[in-house]
């Protein structure tokens, strides 16, 4: 596997913390996340109250980040949040096989063409109405 496949980094963690992984993981590189909305509880979590089990809710933060990126964004979420103490989450990697629509990189590239072909279609067309505006000037002088 090449160093520009694309892994997904999924951590699960207490509602509220989301944002803080997403800030963490953009600090390291990473260029975004999503946060799901979850429930669910791990060994450090079960409660009951009058004998009815609670289950705390969730966020589930996903990432899609390049191979060579993961190290440096898993330690960055893991100080951040403090993921080895017990009960503060879960965090793992899985490999991605195909990812389907447009990449940040790619769409800088394209915005940077299309600005590009703007630019020089622009200046063009200038020079063009600055041509049209020559000849209806010289022809109202001629009348």
């Amino acid at each position: 596997m090449s160093d520009r496949a694309r892994i997904l980094i999924i951590t699960v963690v207490k509602k509220g913390l989301g944002d803080t992984v997403i800030e963490s993981s953009i600090k390291a590189g990473a260029e975004g996340a999503t946060i799901v909305y979850g429930r669910g509880t791990g060994i450090h979590e079960r409660k009951k109250i009058m004998g009815v089990s609670l289950e705390p809710e969730k966020e589930i933060v996903l990432s899609v980040v390049y191979r060579d990126q993961v190290d440096e964004i898993i330690k960055e979420i893991t100080d951040s949040i403090d993921l080895e103490k017990p009960g503060a989450g879960i965090a793992f990697t899985l490999p991605l096989e195909r990812v389907f629509g447009i990449s940040h990189g790619l769409l800088d590239e394209v915005e940077l063409e299309t600005d590009e072909e703007n630019d020089s279609e622009s200046s063009g067309e200038e020079s063009e109405k600055s041509d049209d505006a020559k000849t209806d000037e010289t022809s109202d002088n001629k009348e």
